[in-house]
């Protein structure tokens, strides 16, 4: 019998195939429009020193950041500070107006005259002030037997929930014999701190100053004059001359306030709730006050 002739296969599909082989490998040799574009931009080399967007770059940062060796600008001082927010003042009172002429030069000058000061700007202007925080707080601890802090905290009970505020007690003084006490209150301590510097330049006030105790025989201004009673809710204390060299005989928040006054000597009783300290230290203010 004679052999049955199988058909030859056809190589249609081997071409096909070598095609697609083909454009694989110019696919792979022809390299993409952005890498020359790249590779343009960062001069042909591969910085591996650091990020190309938002990192470091030659001892800096790219954006937003040092430049130029990677230094930090020096930081301003609290003065450079202060003279740059008064020369950009615009003053909305005539008090104002009359401190940023030059026309008024002490700050005794307005508080002998009685004249309400309304913006804090003007005593910045007239004198160079100091501040501090009272310990009007007291944070939570075991058994109540918390650390006393800057900020007094509360809560207001609402449908929403809990609203926390924030309070802090502010004293500035000059120690020349000027002194104003501020309380300010604000959701956050910031804030709370910024309300009571501003309230208390604004209640600031004169202290008469001088040597009222017998043992002393002193003429400079180290103490107070005679003896003054203070008083405020059950806190009343009394402050007594003191020769100098005692000290100040009172208790912590009373030392702030007295040394921000210029007094450096003095003798005192307290009685009542002093733990209080909003109480005592308006009591301390109230006996102050009364040095006229």
């Amino acid at each position: 019998m004679a052999e049955l002739e199988q058909p030859k296969m056809e190589d249609k599909p081997l071409e096909k195939v070598s095609k697609v082989e083909e454009k694989k490998e110019v696919a792979v040799e022809t390299p993409k429009e952005g890498s020359d574009k790249k590779e343009e931009s960062n001069g042909g080399k591969n910085d591996d020193k650091g990020f190309q967007k938002g990192g470091f770059q030659k001892g800096g940062f790219q954006r937003g950041g040092f430049q130029k060796g990677g230094r930090r600008p020096p930081r301003k001082t609290p003065e450079e500070l202060m003279e740059e927010h008064l020369g950009s003042w615009v003053p909305q009172t005539k008090l104002g107006h009359l401190v940023k002429e030059g026309k008024i030069k002490s700050l005794d000058e307005v508080l002998d005259k009685g004249i309400k000061i309304l913006e804090a700007e003007v005593v910045d202007s007239l004198a160079k002030v100091r501040d501090d925080l009272l310990f009007s707080g007291q944070a939570k601890g075991k058994f109540g037997g918390g650390k006393r802090r800057a900020w007094r905290q509360a809560q207001k009970k609402t449908k929403e929930g809990n609203v926390i505020t924030f309070s802090s007690l502010v004293v500035v003084g000059d120690g020349k014999g000027h002194v104003g006490l501020g309380l300010g209150k604000a959701k956050e301590t910031l804030p709370a701190r910024e309300k009571g510097l501003r309230k208390a330049k604004l209640n600031i006030q004169k202290i008469k100053r001088g040597s009222g105790s017998f043992d002393g025989s002193s003429s400079e201004p180290h103490s107070i004059p005679f003896e003054v009673d203070g008083k405020c809710g059950s806190v009343r204390i009394k402050l007594m001359p003191a020769p100098q060299g005692t000290g100040l005989v009172i208790g912590d928040e009373g030392k702030k306030i007295l040394k921000l006054v210029g007094i450096k000597d003095i003798y005192s009783k307290s009685f009542g709730q002093t733990g209080t300290t909003l109480n005592y230290a308006k009591a301390i203010m109230d006996a102050l006050g009364k040095l006229k």
